[in-house]
């Protein structure tokens, strides 16, 4: 694996530096993307999609493992770099994964090419959640394994109960379960960032109660209820709602567990958003 010198060493000769702009926060900690690349489990031929490949650390790692690797880097000057050490042993796209972050990029999705996939990479914070969300909806992701900044891992995973779950908690969890592979202190990344860091996996559930089909829109329901989270249920959908059994209209969205989520969801005619 890439050592820190060798990071150094490779942006110094042409003229780089990590950019903050970007989120360029290089992993430098190897037994912590061991443990990334083992939950992965990754078998010669598996199509794999990085986010953020940086000098190519992991890259290396997913090409090692037999990896079919799609690599995609904003960065142009890094792009250039990951061109010129790896060539076509990779599928290198140049520009955000993310459309609008609505949806994969176009190049992105002409890549995948409808194939089964996973998310391998130490991902740009700023690109975390709404990739997280997009991807748990869609049934080519065999599951996303990444470094996360630990705010996020904890609302990914947040049980019912807590100021952590909110609308990104549930939208995720009704399409798939997260495990947490390991916390990151600072100090294992170059430069070192200001907030802690956490590898998780999100993998698909066997029999989701929220088809892909339905994903975007029970997210936005659950995202319209929650923009009223300080109020209870029966205020914020009216006292004439019939909740389904189990949901009380003196609960506030934070308290509500993701599947009765969808069962309330459902129970409503599966709106996209409140009214009034």
């Amino acid at each position: 694996m890439q050592t820190l010198a060798e990071i150094k060493a490779m942006l110094a000769a042409r003229g780089l530096r990590p950019r903050h702009r970007f989120g360029q926060n290089f992993l430098v900690e190897p037994a912590h993307l061991r443990r990334l690349l083992e939950a992965a489990a990754i078998a010669p031929g598996d199509l794999v999609l990085e986010v953020g490949p940086g000098t190519g650390t992991l890259t290396e790692e997913l090409l090692a493992a037999g990896a079919e690797v799609i690599a995609c880097e904003i960065d142009r000057d890094l792009a250039a770099l990951l061109r010129e050490r790896l060539g076509p042993s990779i599928h290198l796209v140049e520009g955000d994964v993310l459309d609008r972050k609505r949806s994969l990029s176009a190049e992105v999705r002409r890549a995948i090419a409808s194939r089964s996939f996973r998310l391998v990479a130490n991902l740009p914070y700023q690109v975390a959640s709404p990739l997280l969300a997009l991807l748990a909806g869609d049934e080519s992701c065999r599951g996303s394994f990444v470094t996360v900044q630990r705010e996020v891992a904890d609302r990914l995973a947040a049980p019912p109960g807590g100021r952590e779950h909110g609308p990104l908690s549930v939208a995720v969890q009704s399409r798939a379960t997260v495990r947490r592979i390991s916390d990151l202190p600072p100090g294992c990344f170059w430069p070192p960032p200001k907030v802690s860091s956490a590898m998780i996996a999100v993998e698909p559930r066997a029999d989701p109660p929220v088809g892909a089909a339905e994903h975007d829109d029970f997210g936005r329901f659950v995202t319209s209820v929650f923009s009223r989270r300080r109020k209870q249920l029966g205020s914020i959908l009216g006292r004439g709602a019939a909740l389904p059994e189990g949901i009380s209209p003196d609960a506030r969205p934070e308290a509500v567990p993701t599947d009765a989520w969808v069962a309330l969801w459902r129970s409503l005619g599966k709106p996209t958003a409140i009214s009034g």
